[in-house]
């Protein structure tokens, strides 16, 4: 497998909040460098069901992980296990909820913190974080520059074909502060810069990369449902492919079988929906 793609994840950013704060990304837009869609979530919006769909490509009804407590190992084909039997190196910085639906649960910190496997059918270079003691006083959120700098060096030491980011850090915030906030316009602006100079990097070492959102918040910091400002983020992509017209909203069981035809890799036959990159 000679094709590369990196999906960068940041969790729990409302459409609006994309659009209007992320000046980086934005302006990629502007130049022709990226192109930006709105990106609706399953229902319920919740974290790891959002995460569940993204890499399985199937709805919770599906998979049955309906909230963040049903965290499991699951059954369905995923995106790691299709780019692993198209030989391609995978990788993943992120949250362990990742480690538990894709390689093995329960989490042993221990065992599962870090890990290299190449041989593994599924994520083989993790590097993965608790947020033990998450709570509205303590967000227990790693810096996202560090998270950044981990997955680019895992590109450069293991040459991922893909690999997936994920933190938690601008949901957490938006579940203290709300989003109509100087605190919330700040830390996007914060993650946008911290962002920016790993996208240069990451498209000079010739990886595709999407840059989206597992669901949004309203303006109470909730989601859940199906108020757009819960489901529905924005997805910017850079990379040669033909995409759909602006104003067409991408659902999310369309991710996982477009990033498999990116890569080159089988579509499983369970990931019914269509690719929007071609």
């Amino acid at each position: 497998m000679d094709a590369k793609l990196l999906l960068i994840i940041i969790d729990g950013v409302p459409y609006r909040n994309f659009r209007r704060l992320f000046g980086n990304l934005e302006g990629w837009v502007d130049s022709g460098a990226a192109r930006v869609w709105k990106h609706r979530s399953v229902l319920p919006s919740i974290s790891a069901p959002c995460y569940a769909s993204l890499h399985t490509g199937v709805s919770p009804a599906v998979h049955e992980c309906t909230g963040n407590h049903a965290v499991f190992r699951l059954k369905q084909a995923d995106l790691f296990s299709q780019v692993r039997a198209a030989g391609g190196v995978t990788g993943a910085v992120a949250h362990s909820f990742w480690s538990e639906f894709f390689n093995r649960a329960p989490f042993d910190p221990v065992r599962d913190i870090e890990y290299d496997e190449p041989q593994s059918s599924s994520i083989n270079h993790g590097r993965f974080h608790t947020m033990e003691g998450y709570g509205l006083a303590n967000q227990m959120t790693p810096s996202d520059a560090d998270l950044f700098a981990t997955l680019t060096r895992l590109c450069t030491r293991f040459d991922l074909n893909y690999g997936i980011y994920h933190s938690c850090t601008l949901d957490s915030m938006g579940h203290r502060f709300f989003h109509d906030c100087q605190e919330m316009d700040d830390a996007c602006a914060k993650m946008d810069e911290m962002l920016a100079p790993y996208i240069i990097k990451w498209r000079a070492a010739g990886y595709e990369v999407i840059v989206t959102a597992d669901h949004g918040q309203d303006a109470r910091g909730h989601h859940g449902g199906r108020d757009p400002l819960q489901q529905e983020t924005a997805l910017y992509y850079f990379g040669q492919a033909d995409g759909p017209d602006p104003d067409t909203v991408i659902d999310q069981l369309q991710l996982a079988p477009t990033i498999l035809s990116r890569l080159g890799a089988p579509i499983a036959a369970t990931m019914q929906a269509p690719v929007f990159l071609t």
